[in-house]
């Protein structure tokens, strides 16, 4: 069972985490560091590191599934799920917008997400049953009338395999109505979530997504009242393809899953 005492120590584990994140942001280093000694994979392994000292203390009985020192006890009822830095390459870039993810899964179901952003020092706290929060005040996402002029962003279209660049740029089409000022935001990664969740996008789009990067995701976009799922509109399950929709009201669903279709029909005209 999830509790608050869960929530109190994922806060602790971001926590952990930032400060051993913001030593490493936009700092100059002389070139006697080597080139596997980069400084984001010292952010990366700092920050990972933390986490898995304070959870190896108080829950040693847990898993954990770390994008940077592997697994332990994955197969335990309750696992940790952790990637440092989702979005290198906006840290190495200096753009703070890149994240720390921590969720805690129970029976394989995420009941726990945390996205911190260590730098503008924000973050969103979703908990199963609970309303997610921004630093600490419940957020909603926004409500949606139409597709068209739709805030919607994804973190890079070359990102996409060849076979989904089509319903990518059909939905964009959808969105846009043509005006590449309702075009989509880039950059962001797990950011964008909590844009979303918070109300000031309405629909995120990514493929290739592994599930340490959207287990923390789910809380805190579902916590607020949007919602996740696959291309298909099927829910995530670690057996995910990684095809992810992110919006932030349900009501849209049938109308971008319509409009990513649209690929399809168009082939039959030519």
């Amino acid at each position: 069972m999830t509790t608050r005492d869960d929530l109190a120590l994922a806060n602790r584990l971001a926590d952990a985490a930032g400060a051993a994140i913001r030593p490493f942001f936009r700092a100059r280093y002389d070139t006697q560091i080597k080139a596997d000694k980069s400084p984001v994979t010292e952010a990366d392994r700092a920050a990972e590191a933390a986490i898995r000292a304070i959870l190896e203390k108080e829950r040693p009985g847990d898993g954990i599934i770390g994008e940077e020192y592997g697994s332990v006890r994955e197969d335990a009822e309750r696992v940790w799920i952790l990637d440092p830095i989702d979005g290198t390459r906006s840290f190495i870039a200096g753009r703070p917008i890149f994240g720390t993810l921590i969720a805690l899964t129970q029976g394989g179901w995420p009941t726990i997400g945390i996205i911190d952003q260590p730098v503008a020092r924000e973050r969103w706290a979703g908990m199963s049953g609970q309303p997610t929060t921004f630093n600490g005040k419940p957020v909603r996402t926004r409500a949606c009338r139409a597709l068209e002029g739709a805030g919607i962003a994804t973190t890079s279209p070359h990102l996409f395999a060849d076979g989904d660049v089509p319903h990518y740029l059909a939905l964009v089409a959808a969105v846009s109505g043509g005006s590449p000022r309702q075009g989509p935001v880039y950059g962001g990664d797990c950011y964008n979530y909590g844009l979303l969740a918070a109300g000031f996008l309405d629909i995120v789009i990514e493929s290739g997504l592994q599930s340490y990067d959207f287990a923390a995701l789910v809380p805190v976009v579902e916590g607020a009242g949007g919602m996740m799922c696959d291309w298909h509109g099927e829910p995530l399950t670690a057996d995910s393809e990684g095809h992810v929709l992110a919006l932030g009201d349900p009501a849209r669903l049938e109308d971008v899953l319509e409009a990513m279709a649209a690929v399809a029909d168009h082939s039959h005209h030519h």
